[in-house]
């Protein structure tokens, strides 16, 4: 009976073992399978925290100002801190190659000395004194930097050959396919070739305090390279990273921004008459669903080589223009405005020679728009860049053809956004999303109600950006 009563007992204690065992191996399971699964945010770099609400202003030098100087250049900081924008991207600053130089005064973007100033512009000192200056105005600063390829004379060709890529004969080569006949491409399988190129860049971080770079074709570079340059780049200070390609890898580790050339392209279609307001949606939807959050688009409505509107007869250069320049700034992404926008210059300038921007008047009506849309999108943490701000939360219309519409929401700031994308006269009705409410009209401080449902009309190219109004919602 002992002997049973012990025996008994070693099966309960064995088996009170096995049971303890099994639940901490399943915690264990559980443990290690919510380790294994827990998502990871892709986006692995810190944006500096003064890109949160920021807005580019690009500079080109040469046409920035009659002198075409950073002296002169200088002087309208204080005209650009009324109009409001952040970050100056200025393009590449440095000495332009002169064998198989393009017009009189050569491609910025054939870069002859890394670690020079180009003379058209001034001196070392000049270009010091103007970055000081828009530091003390509460600028950033970004230059422009070409990664891809050199000018012919650049003192690399001939101290380096072997960092140069070459064609089929054994020659250095421009970037294939293109008309790009003044400069010849690097090799990036070359490691002394990326530790120089490293230097270059934190040399103009060390030395004159820029806050980051924006970088030309940054696709046509290898990625690793980038991305061990952004974290040379750090360890200096924090800096703005914004590539000239359209890519979701570039945002992992080396870049902030990125060119959303596709949003820039649909919007040229739409206001040319080619497609609707879907073809924006469509660029939405692949947003929404592909592209992190915190990756920055960089939303444009014309690029410094070739304008988005037809200057020479202006046909649509007017409202549907505006309806863009306002939709980039409160979709998802980071706006860019080019010098002259703000005085709505229409003109092509001339790239290989001097052409300055004709300023006219600066109460032009388009600066005034401007500097309310970067009012509006600081003021409102919903239109802030990246996860700062809020996700697009789709709106529908029984008009899908013409109406875009959508939603954005950032700890309780609530933005509504819908706008006729087309020329002719829109009634439309709200079907679906979070639209239902008491609102005020950002532009106009107007009080608006939004009925699902209920009859709206708009006129050809025009919209509202609606903020919940706390007293009704």
């Amino acid at each position: 009976m002992i002997i049973r009563t012990l025996f008994a007992f070693a099966l309960f204690a064995i088996s009170a073992c096995a049971s303890t065992l099994d639940v901490s191996q399943n915690n264990a399971n559980e443990t290690n399978t919510e380790s294994k699964f827990t998502p990871v945010p892709y986006v692995q770099i810190d944006h500096p925290d003064w890109a949160d609400d920021a807005v580019i202003y690009q500079i080109n030098t040469r046409q920035f100002t009659p002198e075409g100087t950073f002296i002169a250049a200088q002087a309208e900081l204080p005209r650009l801190k009324e109009l409001g924008v952040d970050i100056l991207w200025l393009m590449p600053i440095h000495p332009i190659g002169e064998v198989n130089r393009k017009g009189s005064l050569g491609s910025p973007y054939a870069i002859k000395d890394y670690f020079g100033v180009n003379p058209e512009f001034g001196t070392e000192e000049d270009f010091r004194a103007f970055v000081d200056a828009a530091h003390a105005a509460g600028f950033k600063v970004i230059l422009d930097w070409v990664a891809n390829h050199t000018a012919w004379d650049n003192p690399m060709v001939t101290e380096h050959p072997e960092w140069y890529e070459t064609d089929w004969k054994g020659d250095f080569h421009p970037t294939p396919w293109t008309d790009w006949a003044d400069i010849i491409d690097l090799d990036y399988s070359n490691p002394e070739l990326r530790a120089y190129k490293t230097e270059a860049l934190k040399y103009w971080v060390e030395e004159f305090d820029i806050d980051g770079y924006r970088c030309d074709v940054a696709g046509f570079v290898p990625l690793d390279f980038w991305e061990t340059a952004r974290a040379e780049l750090n360890q200096i200070k924090p800096v703005f990273m914004l590539a000239e390609w359209q890519q979701r890898d570039l945002h992992r580790k080396a870049f902030d921004a990125t060119y959303a050339w596709a949003w820039k392209e649909a919007a040229q279609r739409i206001a040319k008459g080619q497609s609707n307001a879907g073809d924006l949606r469509g660029y939405l939807s692949e947003q929404i669903s592909t592209w992190p959050l915190d990756a920055y688009r960089m939303l444009y409505t014309e690029n410094h080589d070739q304008n988005a509107w037809d200057g020479s007869t202006g046909e649509i250069y007017g409202d549907a223009y505006h309806a863009m320049l306002t939709l980039s700034f409160v979709t998802e992404g980071i706006p860019l405005i080019h010098n002259g926008q703000e005085v709505g210059n229409q003109n092509q300038l001339e790239f290989f020679e001097r052409d300055p921007i004709e300023w006219g008047d600066f109460d032009h009506p388009d600066g005034d728009l401007i500097k309310k849309l970067i009012a509006i999108k600081t003021d409102n943490p919903a239109l802030h860049n990246g996860a700062a701000g809020g996700r697009i939360i789709p709106v529908s219309t029984d008009k899908p053809d013409q109406i875009l519409s959508f939603a954005r929401e950032k700890n309780g700031n609530q933005v509504l956004v819908f706008f006729n994308l087309s020329d002719e006269l829109a009634d439309f009705q709200i079907t679906d999303g979070p639209a239902a409410g008491g609102w005020v009209d950002a532009v106009t401080g107007n009080n608006d109600t939004i009925r699902l449902g209920a009859t709206r009309i708009l006129s050809p190219w025009r919209g509202k950006v609606l903020v919940a109004n706390e007293n009704e919602n």
